[in-house]
């Protein structure tokens, strides 16, 4: 039998059953903070004075947050869209793989997002300076929340 070298009493495919169960958490969870974010994006044209109020280069940065908004959104649902075209081949490794690759890109998206909205929202409200500051403050937070620690603790775990 096939057991898994990490302390649990499991088969192989019972290894990449709980991965894939626990991806399909992640997703869920990143998929409704997604769709929100977008959902709102989407939303902010439709108000009077919003598109008025923006300069072109203001226009252009909200057009490209709605873009990464849109691929994180894609890409959040790939691993469910690629499930259901391969369930019943007996690939559920590759599934997994591709699926946490497709994770990846996803927080990259993520953590995009989280650098274009605070650039775009503290340009509008408090000018373009702030909105860079913004920016770099809150990528580089994303950066270390979003990759950094979970590096560490996955080098860490191995001790």
């Amino acid at each position: 039998m096939d057991r898994s070298d990490r302390g649990r009493d499991e088969t192989r495919e019972e290894r990449l059953d709980r991965k894939w169960a626990d991806l399909l958490q992640e997703l869920r969870v990143m998929q409704t903070g997604t769709q929100l974010l977008a959902g709102f994006l989407l939303t902010l044209p439709f108000q009077e004075t919003f598109w008025e109020r923006l300069d072109r280069y203001q226009h252009g940065v909200y057009l490209a947050l709605v873009v990464v908004a849109l691929v994180t959104t894609l890409l959040v649902t790939t691993p469910i869209a690629v499930h259901r075209r391969i369930t019943g081949q007996h690939v559920k490794e590759r599934l997994v793989t591709s699926g946490q690759r497709t994770m990846q890109g996803v927080l990259a998206c993520i953590g995009l997002m989280v650098g274009l909205l605070s650039f775009f929202i503290f340009d509008v409200v408090a000018g373009p300076w702030a909105g860079v500051a913004a920016a770099v403050v809150l990528s580089a937070l994303a950066a270390v929340l979003l990759a950094v620690v979970p590096r560490r603790l996955a080098d860490g775990a191995g001790r």
